[in-house]
């Protein structure tokens, strides 16, 4: 998929005449990885090292869409890059299944009539057959939550245009209606007069097993924003790291009151905004350790601008650095390792070592955020290519100027979004056990 901030849930829906309306409370959603056998996207024919390799190459083409483009309690599974959500839209509710992503901000799906779709093997949304179904009306102050691909059109109603970097797009009415989601409390949430894209002409790299997007960044139409004054802005998650657990084990994706992150461990670190990555959670990281020797990030390399440097992002694997930084960085990990140096065979990695075991020696390493020292472990750096070698889990964006803290690094933390208070928590976990 083009915009590769992609994280995927799996929610399983209920009839809406059982659901309760959510109010100022918190709740907790299924989240499955796109690799689990739950998954639609599933293929059982696939290694685990394929599942790697593949999810590295997702990483790698979603940096380039963030470069080139401008426009814009319950199981979560582990195996690489990128994870599914299944909601309901419309009365009665209709399910879907689409892409998270972290970095858009318009949930949409296609809809009927469709003048130009990508292959869907489910049946697509038909919103004349959902009573809560309703286009925006261009004087709507609803029209501009799309941002700058807001259009109008010849009868008034508002349209949305959205445009990724490696040429797929989404077109089609802005509209409000009716989304559920199942929680773990065995009662379905439902969310009314929710702002969403109702594709017509949708196109491009997206999987025929997907529906859509749904938008969970910062900006007024994301998932997250609109579920606003129910949940208080807060939403966490836990990621089991690659390699680990059975397809099985599970932790959370929590929202509201459930998404505390607080106790023994736990940092934060700022919520900065970029004038020209509106959407992206951006923070700024102040400097690498390993053992003593601190290694500083690079003044002026980021695009984000302001304070901020990097992008946090629970869809993205790899975690990309400035080249200078990640040069360094990785250089110290390899002095300090004792395992001899190897090839990586996906040839996406530079800096790996060669061992069939993983209980290998490695240097401390701390990520240094504003305010928040974060301490790495094994999972945390690197990541198991093959039978025999094991890759840093870092790498470098070729334009080196949008730089992303990924989800390996982010894995056996429960990981904390407080919107409203401008904050991203981290505290030390056992994802399988959450």
């Amino acid at each position: 998929m083009a915009p590769v901030f992609s994280l995927l849930f799996l929610i399983s829906t209920a009839s809406v005449f059982s659901a309760v309306t959510a109010r100022d409370y918190g709740f907790t959603v299924e989240l499955i990885h796109r690799d689990s056998p739950k998954s639609p996207m599933y293929n059982s024919s696939e290694t685990h090292f394929d599942r790697i390799v593949n999810a590295l190459r997702r990483s790698s083409h979603r940096n380039t869409v963030v470069l080139e483009s401008d426009t814009a309690e319950a199981p979560i599974f582990n195996n690489g890059g990128e994870y599914l959500v299944e909601i309901s839209v419309g009365t009665p509710p209709f399910s879907i299944v689409a892409v998270a992503d972290t970095g858009s901000d318009v949930i949409w799906t296609q809809c009927k009539p469709c003048s130009n779709c990508y292959q869907q093997n489910a049946p697509m949304f038909d919103p004349s057959k959902s009573t809560t179904y309703k286009n925006v009306a261009c004087s709507s102050p609803v029209c501009s939550y799309s941002g700058d691909g807001s259009s109008c059109s010849d009868d008034s109603e508002c349209l949305y245009s959205i445009a990724y970097g490696d040429d797929s797009h989404s077109q089609g009415n802005l509209a409000v209606d009716t989304v559920t989601m199942q929680s773990t409390s065995g009662r379905p949430v439902a969310f009314p007069r929710t702002v969403i894209g109702c594709g017509h002409d949708n196109a491009g790299t997206f999987n025929a097993n997907v529906s859509g997007i749904v938008g969970l960044g910062r900006g007024p139409a994301s998932l997250v924003t609109q579920l606003g004054p129910a949940t208080g802005g807060k939403f966490s998650y836990c990621l089991i790291p690659i390699g680990t657990g059975s397809t099985n084990d599970s932790t959370k994706l929590n929202f509201g009151s459930n998404a505390n992150v607080s106790g023994s461990g736990t940092v934060s670190t700022p919520i900065y905004s970029s004038a020209q990555y509106k959407t992206f959670y951006s923070l700024k990281l102040e400097a690498v350790s390993v053992g003593d020797t601190k290694f500083n990030f690079p003044e002026g390399a980021s695009k984000l601008g302001g304070e901020s440097n990097i992008i946090i992002d629970s869809g993205t694997t790899l975690t990309y650095l400035p080249s200078a930084l990640l040069n360094s960085f990785g250089s110290a990990i390899s002095q300090s390792m004792s395992l001899p140096h190897a090839q990586d065979p996906s040839e996406f990695l530079d800096y790996c070592f060669a061992t069939t075991t993983d209980d290998y020696e490695m240097p401390p390493v701390t990520m240094h955020f504003e305010g928040a020292d974060v301490p790495l472990q094994r999972e945390n750096l690197f990541v198991r290519l093959s039978d025999d070698t094991i890759c840093l889990a870092f790498g470098s964006f070729p334009d080196d100027n949008i730089f992303i803290y990924g989800n390996i690094a982010q894995s056996n933390f429960l990981v904390g979004y407080d919107i409203k208070n401008l904050a991203v928590s981290f505290q030390p976990a056992h994802c399988g056990a959450v």
